[in-house]
C-alpha cells in the first residue's frame, strides 16, 4: 500500500508538502466551496432546492443522532461533529476517484483529527460547567483516580487514532490486493464495499468523539450543580 505520507509533491528546504497535506488541503477547499454554493442562496419558505433539502437531511440527521448520545442541547456541538463526520466521510466518498489514497489512512491525520477530539472535550466541558467543574470530573470517584483519569483520556484519543487509521489503510490494502488479483472481479463491488465502510468509520469516529464530549460535559454540569447546592445550603 502506498503511504500517502512518503510521496512528496514539493519540497523547498525543511518544509516538505505530501500527499496527505495536499489531499487534505484540497477535500476541504470543495468542501468549503461546495458548502457556499449551497448556502448562499437558502430559502426559508416552502420551495427549496434539491441541493437545500440534502444539506437539511444531513445537519438534521447528524442534530439527531447527537441528541441520541445524550447532548440535549446538540446545536452547540454540531458544528465540530459535523465538520469530523463529513470531511472523514467524504474523504473515503472520494475513494472513487482513480490514483486517489485517501488522508485519512494516513496515521498523521487520524491523529491530527483524534487530537481536534481531545482538545474539544476539556474545552466544551468548561464552557459548560466552568473550571472547577470539568477539573474535578478528574477526581471522580475519589482523589486517587487522577493518574487514572488523566491516562484514560490519553488512552482513549490514542485508540481513536489508531482505530480510524486502521480500518482505513487496511481497507485500502485489501482493495489493492483483491483488484491485482482479479482486477475483472472485483473492482465494482469493492469500490462499493470502500465506500460503505468509508461512511461506516466516519459515524463510528464521530459518535465515539460526541460520547466522550456528553461524558465531560455531563460530569462537569453534576460538579457545578453539586458545588452550587452546597453554597446554597451554606
Amino acid at each position: 500500500m502506498i503511504n500517502p505520507d512518503e510521496q512528496i509533491l514539493w519540497e523547498y528546504g525543511f518544509f516538505k508538502l505530501n500527499l496527505t497535506i495536499a489531499t487534505t488541503w484540497g477535500l476541504m477547499l470543495v468542501l468549503v466551496l461546495v458548502s457556499w454554493l449551497i448556502t448562499r442562496r437558502l430559502s426559508a419558505g416552502l420551495e427549496i432546492s434539491r441541493w437545500q433539502s440534502v444539506l437539511e437531511i444531513v445537519v438534521l440527521g447528524i442534530r439527531d443522532q447527537i441528541k441520541e448520545v445524550g447532548i440535549p442541547n446538540a446545536r452547540v456541538y454540531l458544528p465540530f461533529l459535523g465538520t469530523l463526520f463529513i470531511l472523514i466521510a467524504f474523504a473515503g466518498l472520494c475513494e472513487i476517484i482513480p490514483e486517489y489514497v485517501p488522508p485519512t489512512s494516513s496515521l498523521s491525520t487520524t491523529a491530527a483529527l483524534a487530537l481536534c477530539v481531545f482538545l474539544a472535550v476539556p474545552a466544551y466541558g468548561i464552557a459548560e460547567s466552568g473550571l472547577g467543574g470539568y477539573l474535578k470530573t478528574y477526581l471522580q470517584p475519589t482523589f486517587f483516580m487522577l493518574p487514572f483519569n488523566i491516562i484514560s483520556e490519553i488512552s482513549r484519543t490514542i485508540a481513536l487514532a489508531i482505530r480510524l487509521f486502521g480500518n482505513m489503510a487496511s481497507g485500502v490494502m485489501i482493495a489493492s490486493i483483491l483488484l491485482s488479483i482479479a482486477p475483472f472481479l472485483f473492482p465494482v463491488i469493492m469500490e462499493v464495499l470502500g465506500l460503505l465502510a468509508s461512511m461506516v468509520q466516519a459515524y463510528i469516529f464521530a459518535i465515539l468523539a460526541a460520547v466522550f464530549i456528553a461524558a465531560g460535559v455531563r460530569e462537569g454540569e453534576k460538579n457545578k450543580k453539586d458545588n452550587d447546592k452546597k453554597q446554597n445550603d451554606g
